[in-house]
């Protein structure tokens, strides 16, 4: 006996006034199922939309604030993050961003990578974005 089994997924924008308005055409954020994949944060200010990076640590900060309230909105958090890609302006911002990012997770850190680059949008210093599941 065979039986055919089909789940319909489909995607669901997340958008939150709580996080900075995208400066492209993408979503803040994607759900696919239980997945969620978010665009890449900078450290915007979702009420003035002015990047906040007076240094690296208070930029850093800012972009994870925008990462948790995306994550929120979206019914997850950091514990459920699965994968983190982070992009550097300058590598020597490293050991900085890495204390910060990693005092937002208590254990069960996700795979991730960091990764230098030429430019980011607004001169950022730093962007970072997630995958993560929600229950």
């Amino acid at each position: 006996m065979f039986f055919k089994i089909e789940f319909k997924m489909s995607k669901i924008i997340i958008n939150s006034d709580s996080v900075p308005s995208p400066i492209g055409p993408y979503s803040q954020a994607v759900c696919f199922g239980n997945i969620i994949y978010t665009s890449g944060q900078i450290a915007l200010d979702a009420d003035s939309g002015m990047l906040v990076n007076s240094n690296i640590d208070e930029e850093t900060k800012k972009v994870m604030h925008n990462l948790e309230n995306l994550l929120r909105e979206a019914g997850s958090g950091f514990s459920k993050v699965l994968k983190t890609s982070i992009f550097l302006k300058d590598m020597e911002d490293f050991a900085a961003v890495n204390a910060i990012y990693a005092s937002y997770f208590e254990d069960n850190f996700p795979a991730r990578e960091t990764v230098q680059v030429s430019r980011l949008p607004k001169d950022a210093n730093v962007e970072i974005s997630m995958i993560a599941y929600k229950e």
